[in-house]
Parts: structure tokens; C-alpha cells; sequence
């Protein structure tokens, strides 16, 4: 990808984000489109993002593979990890290579160098004092992230935190908690329909939320409304119409 193209695709990326935050939106999909972004766009193998619901705990809401999954579940478990610490100091947290110091964090550092992450950069999503969650990149190269991509990269957490949270967010803790609860509730819907695909298509789950994504973009529809769809048997993807 030239640079060109990438400058190109990012200012296309940030006009699509501007219109979700003066019109309405899906918050899932919002941020599964920042992940997929920083894994297409910036200098990171995949890429999560942690997010707190109505009680304050964090949850993964959107990543980018199974393996990013697997890494970030394990650090919600053992509430120890680089994710973790940015999102309970409110401050960035670099791990250019996962190996070093092996008294730091051993659960994860044992996690990440499984799935193939040698380094990790962790980004709040954050708005004044309000941290809701977190972005994060894995690579599979040790060192620091590029400047660029890591300035993109706050970008993208500032836009994720402002179309979750919006000024009336800010003032009314019951949209907020709306706004949270319903992109969780998102994310165990698209659960469950990958593995209704992943069954009925014959399809491994990554390719069966590939056909749910391409799905709902190709008819303009939301992506938590087509998973629905699938769970309740009123669509069926990957199986020749009938």
C-alpha cells in the first residue's frame, strides 16, 4: 500500500466516523470498523477493544481475530495486562517486546507469545476523566508502534469514546448506560450468529463473521439487526437461495 493510499483511505475513514456522530449509528458497528481499521491501515497484526459496561467492568466488545481474543479474555480474567493497567491509569502503556521482564504480567505475556503478539500498544479511550475503555494493538514484530499510526491511532480511540459517550452521554448516565449495555448486547447477539453460521454454512467462525459483515454492508443494514436475523432462523447465510 503506497502511502498515498493509506493517507487517502485514513481521511475516508475519519469522514464516515464524522457521520455517525451527527447521525444515528450502531455502536457495534462503529467499533468493529476502528479495529478493522488499525488492522488494515496502521502497523498492527490485529487489534481489540475493551470496553466497560453499565457496572464499570470491562468487557471485549470488537477485535479483529480469534487470536486477539483469546489474549484479551485472558487478561480480563486475570484483571493483569497491559490493557488492563491503561484502562485503570488512564494513560498509554507500550510493550515493544512481550519477552522481557517476565515478572511483569506473566499470564499474558505467556498468552500473547502463543498467539503469536510479541508486542502490544494499549491506548484509553478517554474523554476529560471519563475512561471507558480501551484500544489496543498486538503485533507480531517487537518494537514500538510507528509515531504516525500511534497518533492514528488516539484518533481513532478519541472518536470511538466521543460516538459512545456523544454530549448527551456526557450529561445523562442512563444513555450512557443504554449506549454500553446495548453494544454488549450486540456483541452476544453476533456470537451467537457466527456460530448459527459457522453450523448451518460448514464455515470457520472468522469466515462466518465475514459473510454476516459482508451480509449487512452489501443491504445497507445493521450488523447487530442481521445477526438477530441469523439467530432466529429468518435468514441463512452461505447456503444457496432457494
Amino acid at each position: 500500500m503506497t502511502e498515498l493510499t493509506r493517507d487517502a483511505r485514513l481521511l475516508q475513514l475519519f469522514a464516515t466516523l464524522a457521520d455517525t456522530l451527527v447521525d444515528d449509528y450502531d455502536v457495534m458497528e462503529l467499533l468493529q470498523t476502528l479495529v478493522d481499521a488499525c488492522h488494515d491501515l496502521l502497523d498492527a497484526t490485529d487489534a481489540g477493544i475493551l470496553l466497560t459496561d453499565p457496572a464499570g467492568e470491562l468487557e471485549l466488545i470488537a477485535s479483529t481475530s480469534e487470536a486477539t481474543e483469546l489474549v484479551e479474555v485472558m487478561q480480563l480474567g486475570a484483571e493483569s495486562g497491559p490493557c488492563i493497567e491503561c484502562f485503570l491509569t488512564g494513560a498509554p502503556v507500550s510493550v515493544p517486546d512481550v519477552s522481557v521482564d517476565a515478572e511483569r504480567w506473566p499470564l499474558f505475556r505467556q498468552a500473547a507469545l502463543e498467539n503469536g503478539f510479541v508486542s502490544v500498544e494499549a491506548i484509553p479511550m478517554r474523554l476529560r476523566d471519563t475512561t471507558i475503555g480501551t484500544l489496543n494493538l498486538l503485533r507480531s514484530t517487537p518494537g514500538s508502534a510507528p509515531p504516525d499510526d500511534l497518533v492514528a491511532a488516539r484518533a481513532f480511540a478519541d472518536v470511538a469514546t466521543i460516538g459512545i459517550l456523544h454530549e448527551r452521554t456526557v450529561r445523562e448516565k442512563e444513555t450512557l448506560s443504554s449506549q454500553l449495555q446495548t453494544a454488549l448486547n450486540s456483541r452476544v447477539m453476533i456470537e451467537q450468529a457466527k456460530g448459527v453460521i459457522s453450523f448451518t454454512a460448514g464455515v470457520p467462525i472468522p469466515d462466518a463473521f465475514c459473510l454476516l459483515r459482508t451480509y449487512a454492508r452489501t443491504r445497507g443494514l445493521r450488523l447487530s439487526e442481521v445477526a438477530e436475523r441469523v439467530v432466529r432462523r429468518e435468514i441463512t447465510l452461505g447456503a444457496p437461495e432457494s
